[in-house]
């Protein structure tokens, strides 16, 4: 399940410059831990990390690690009836988010065209078990951030329409204004094969991008729009809709209120940001803007949104890209 999370970090050779391999995770060792954990069947392990981890300092990815582990399903449940009712909510959360990936292997990656009756039932009788262990946690910890973003993805998987939509995003928001995740999950939410249109989600990707304070990590979302809206054009009006001057001068204003700005961290995804950048860039033809991108990035490559030039292997695509601006 394409999920837009962050990734890791490997590195390899390639003609004797830094390698282009795609990262597993973020680097943070307690990702590996958690996954370890969760593989073992070991809840009081993954409990133990999840629980050192506040949801101010970003549990998502630890707990995404946990939920596109093979079997928890099959334990998570037995694990919650030993718990207190006191202690049960993060159980919950873990139960609800891992529905929602399991959800995701049922249906496949594949076209919804290609996707058969039963696959649909099974994904959406998966979504609504997770909506309800999402809601659950959402009313016994009301400042969490993570069940009301994890409704935003059960949300477009249940189809429940762009107003339900919305409310939710701005439940997540109101709790962490600036969370990544939620408004990536927003944006796919109105971009045109959603339901949305191309106008609305480039307008929702600059008032986010431009809302936030400069060095933001939501300068993601500038490139990603117009990925989005390349993507849904036919060969040649695509690339010429990647190279007009406005495209092009739209990438270069949010990368100096992201990426360029002084107050820029590199923290959480802020590989994903240069990688997104790095694919913009080479697709508007601006040579200098990539290769900015792609020094920066040094190999680490990040699965979105390469797969969409090379699904199965996006560290060869970003190769391509990186040769074709002369990096």
């Amino acid at each position: 399940m394409a999920l837009l999370r962050d990734l890791g970090l490997t590195l390899g050779k390639w003609a004797g410059r830094p390698g282009a391999q795609v990262q597993k995770d973020s680097g943070d060792p307690d990702v590996a831990r958690v996954r370890e954990a969760a593989e073992a069947a070991d809840w009081a392990s993954v409990r133990q990390v999840l629980a050192a981890r506040p949801e101010s300092e970003g549990r998502t990815e630890l707990l995404w690690a946990v939920a596109d582990t093979a079997g928890v399903e099959q334990w998570i449940t037995k694990a919650l009836d030993a718990e207190t009712e006191s202690e049960a909510t993060l159980a919950r959360l873990v139960a609800g988010i891992r529905h929602i990936s399991w959800a995701w292997e049922a249906r496949t990656a594949a076209r919804a065209a290609d996707v058969s009756r039963e696959q649909f039932e099974v994904f959406h009788a998966r979504l609504r078990t997770a909506e309800q262990w999402l809601y659950e946690v959402a009313e016994r910890e009301p400042r969490w951030v993570s069940p009301w973003y994890a409704l935003q993805i059960t949300g477009r998987g249940l189809q429940v329409g762009q107003v339900l939509a919305r409310r939710r995003f701005e439940a997540t928001v109101r709790r962490d204004p600036e969370h990544l995740g939620a408004h990536q999950q927003q944006l796919q939410q109105i971009c045109e094969k959603w339901g949305g249109s191309h106008e609305e989600m480039h307008a929702f990707a600059r008032a986010s991008v431009f809302g936030a304070p400069g060095g933001t990590l939501l300068g993601l979302l500038v490139p990603v729009a117009h990925i989005e809206q390349w993507l849904s054009l036919d060969a040649g009006p695509d690339a010429a809709y990647m190279r007009r001057p406005e495209v092009v001068l739209s990438l270069r204003e949010a990368a100096d209120h992201s990426y360029r700005h002084p107050d820029f961290v590199r923290r959480g995804s802020w590989n994903l940001v240069l990688n997104a950048f790095a694919m913009a860039f080479s697709l508007a033809g601006d040579r200098v803007g990539a290769r900015e991108c792609f020094a920066a990035t040094d190999g680490r490559v990040t699965e979105f949104p390469w797969s969409y030039l090379h699904g199965s292997d996006p560290a060869s695509a970003y190769r391509k890209q990186r040769a074709a601006v002369g990096r």
